[in-house]
């Protein structure tokens, strides 16, 4: 141990006091021996810092810090400098603020596009995850501080997320859940790393050994410090065996106390809790900032490349006619309540209170635009308003063309809450209807965190996703507009056609006790182009204002090589994507895996070489049985394209490797055919190695501590009497317009009834949290 000497000087009490929180957001000191407390902070996306009263829900307004687009939207420049980047913008103002740990970024896989969290997520693809996060994850630890990804492991859906089970095969865990995670721990080492709320094949994950003993610390090597979810500890003495350091928030000593009197009762070595405390104080005195010189922060500098962010990261999915980019002067009507009142960010533990916050209808006033007028056209709630509609319809008779700000509103996306549908309002698509019925030239803008429905796109000339851009997207949606910048983001997820055509949307969520990943390996395009279902946009689409051509392609060994000539008449990034298909294989797999990619700037005209490099790992599955990853023998694609669809160049290797004996097409007949919507429970028993576990709970068992209020509405009256109430005032908070308060409400349904008395640090007791268990299940 690298701090024997100085633990021994602890008492007990005092080391066992280091693995929970001092209040809200620090850890606790030990003053007597010079060990000082360390602040960790929200921020994915910006640091959120709060400044009076500390809550986990975005309740109480943070620090001004600087907004950055969110890892979704990122995630659509393909721009590992440019996030290494803003990680280093973001990991220097949480230093300039004494702010430690920096709780991000978020990496997990976005198996349902209903996900109420995806905005903070890059993609459906676990390697662009982790070439991305990666880079993140570098950059905030170039300021001294740690990074500390999330949410380990397999958190997939926000309903009942602090319960649910997510019954997941060994392969898919590891070659779709864990993928991302084991590029940031081998690339970037970050110092912390934080368990997620749910469990994991029946074991929480804060407290299962597969996950964090056996994979993140014994073959990964990870020696950072695990830190929980807040509110995220269950078992303490489990947690702490399977190398939980750090419980989060402040529990007033409840959890203390259980690890000593766990060691005195032998029920736990002492020798696991002085391992624990040796790597928090690791930790701490290597990130510790009472002894480092304080930094201080350009904000102007930082809103800059905020705007150059969103710029990079705005994808145009429709350009007929080439409508974009308007010219100057043209005559233009701003329609929709998202251009004055910009939809930039999620919400929930990510909620940053902006330094500066651009719009895009006071930046499009400030453009060569002739600017017809502005009209809100719908309720951003939901609603309908014949008098809104009007106006709008009105406004754009009277103008050349259209510009229509729609998307998802707050209420939609949230921490906590998942989506109900992928639909924009009612209101918005009728408005989009009343408007193409005036109007030849209407360009849709959209805002939101992730895929969506759009019915209307065979009716408008032009469709840009903005994502949630952060605090300077009003300035980059509008250059996008103008040609000012040249689009280059690409989908780092696809959009299906409608919601049922998503492999999950048969399994998702999991509403009780469990979430049955049935569909496996298929997440995303690896089922759409697998099962060759339509799509709307395609995993890596994106249209540009200039053209590109791929040419002389080569491969070398494991590196494979090309020309791209940018052969249009303005300059522009492209971003290549190389992916590998094995042909005929014996076994079932996804037809075609995302294994390379380079966004690359080219001037008119001008041609650069792009050389993109492989490894044995690239072209390998991960097989249980061994414990290990291999490679099927025989013939591989390697494919260059512009998209998932769009492939221009293709060249053939063949790899050594050995005969499969596991995942054999005709031994799973369902998974063979891509038919992930339909999968039997037998064969999904049969890859999972066991039988399934209920999937409802047991109404007519009694309540425990790691039940839920949602449970209790299948109690007596009183545990009706309880979920409805708090139903009631979730239901009042969204009727007012309070979509945050409403959602914040809604987080408690699904909290665990063991995190009261620890949540509220004692104030309702373990005994008072019993004693209303014991009413509810008179």
């Amino acid at each position: 141990m690298k701090h024997e000497n100085l633990i021994k000087q602890m008492t007990l009490e005092e080391k066992a006091s280091l693995m929970s929180g001092q209040n809200f957001w620090n850890t606790k000191a030990i003053e007597r021996l010079g060990i000082p407390s360390i602040m960790l902070t929200d921020g994915p996306h910006g640091l959120r810092k709060q400044g009076g009263k500390a809550d986990h829900l975005g309740l109480n307004k943070s620090l001004p810090a600087t907004c950055y687009p969110t890892a979704a939207t990122l995630a659509n420049s393909w721009d590992k400098s440019l996030i290494y980047d803003v990680g280093q913008d973001i990991g220097k103002e949480a230093r300039s603020e004494g702010v430690s740990v920096l709780l991000g970024p978020g990496l997990n896989i976005k198996r349902n596009p209903l996900c109420g969290r995806n905005f903070e997520y890059f993609s459906e693809d676990p390697f662009l995850t982790g070439e991305l996060a990666s880079e993140m994850v570098k950059g905030i630890q170039y300021n001294g501080i740690s990074a500390c990804p999330k949410h380990y492991a397999v958190n997939s859906q926000e309903h009942m997320r602090m319960t649910i089970d997510e019954i997941v095969d060994e392969r898919s865990l590891r070659e779709i859940y864990l993928t991302g995670f084991e590029k940031v721990v081998k690339e970037s080492n970050p110092l912390t790393m934080m368990s997620s709320y749910n469990k994991v094949n029946g074991e929480f994950a804060n407290e299962n050994q597969h996950l964090a003993n056996d994979i993140l610390y014994s073959e990964w090597g990870f020696d950072g410090v695990i830190v929980t979810d807040w509110g995220g500890n269950n078992d303490r003495i489990a947690g702490l065996k399977a190398h939980n350091q750090l419980e989060m928030p402040s529990t007033n000593g409840i959890t203390d106390k259980e690890i000593v009197d766990a060691i005195k009762a032998g029920t736990l070595d002492e020798s696991i809790l002085d391992e624990a405390v040796d790597q928090l104080l690791s930790l701490v005195f290597k990130v510790r900032l009472d002894d480092k010189e304080a930094v201080k922060v350009d904000y102007e500098e930082h809103y800059k490349k905020a705007v150059e962010a969103a710029r990079q990261s705005i994808v145009l999915l429709k350009n007929e006619n080439s409508i974009l980019p308007l010219k100057e002067e043209t005559k233009v009507a701003v329609i929709g309540d998202f251009a004055k009142n910009p939809r930039y960010q999620g919400a929930g533990s990510s909620l940053i209170n902006p330094y500066k916050l651009s719009n895009p209808l006071d930046s499009l006033q400030n453009s060569s635009l002739n600017i017809a007028g502005y009209a809100q056209g719908f309720k951003r709630l939901g609603g309908k308003s014949s008098k809104l509609l009007k106006e709008a319809t009105s406004l754009a008779e009277s103008a050349e063309a259209v510009l229509l700000f729609i998307g998802l509103d707050e209420s939609r996306e949230a921490e906590g809450i998942d989506r109900e549908d992928l639909k924009l309002d009612q209101n918005q698509l009728e408005l989009v209807e009343a408007l193409t019925k005036v109007s030849e030239k209407v360009i849709v803008v959209l805002s939101g965190g992730g895929a969506i429905e759009l019915p209307f796109a065979d009716d408008v000339q032009g469709i840009v996703h903005t994502y949630l851009s952060g605090q300077g997207g009003g300035e980059a949606i509008v250059d996008i507009l103008l040609g000012k910048h040249n689009p280059s983001g690409k989908l780092s997820e696809t959009f299906p056609i409608q919601y049922n055509d998503v492999a999950s949307s048969a399994y998702y969520p999991g509403q009780q006790a469990t979430s049955e990943h049935k569909e496996g390996l298929f997440i995303g395009y690896r089922y759409f182009e697998t099962a060759n279902v339509p799509v709307l946009y395609p995993f890596g689409y994106g249209l540009s204002y200039t053209t590109f051509e791929y040419s002389n392609i080569l491969e070398d060994g494991l590196n494979v090589s090309f020309d791209l000539t940018n052969t249009g008449e303005v300059a522009g990034a492209e971003i290549a994507q190389l992916y590998i298909e094995k042909v005929d294989s014996k076994i079932f797999r996804s037809q075609k895996e995302l294994k390379g990619f380079d966004k690359v700037y080219l001037e008119p005209g001008e041609t650069k070489r792009v050389t993109l490099t492989l490894t044995k790992r690239d072209f390998s599955y991960y097989n249980p049985e061994i414990k290990d990853w291999e490679i099927e023998s025989g013939l591989y694609k390697i494919q260059v394209g512009s998209s998932i669809q769009e492939i221009h160049l293709e060249e053939t290797i063949e790899m050594e490797g050995v005969s499969p004996t596991v995942f054999l097409k005709d031994e799973y007949p369902h998974y063979a055919q891509a038919n992930a919507k339909h999968i039997p429970d037998s064969e999904f028993e049969k890859i999972l190695g066991r039988k399934l576990p209920p999937k409802s709970w047991d109404h007519h068992k009694d309540l425990g501590m790691n039940d839920t209020i949602n449970q209790a509405q299948y109690k007596n009256w009183l545990g009706k009497l309880l979920y409805k109430s708090i139903m009631f005032f979730h239901h009042y908070y969204k009727r007012i317009g309070k979509p945050l308060t409403a959602n914040n409400v809604y987080f408690v349904i699904n909290m665990p009834f063991r995190q009261i008395d620890r949540f509220s640090g004692g104030k309702v007791s373990k005994k008072n949290v019993e004693q209303l268990l014991r009413w509810i299940n008179r």
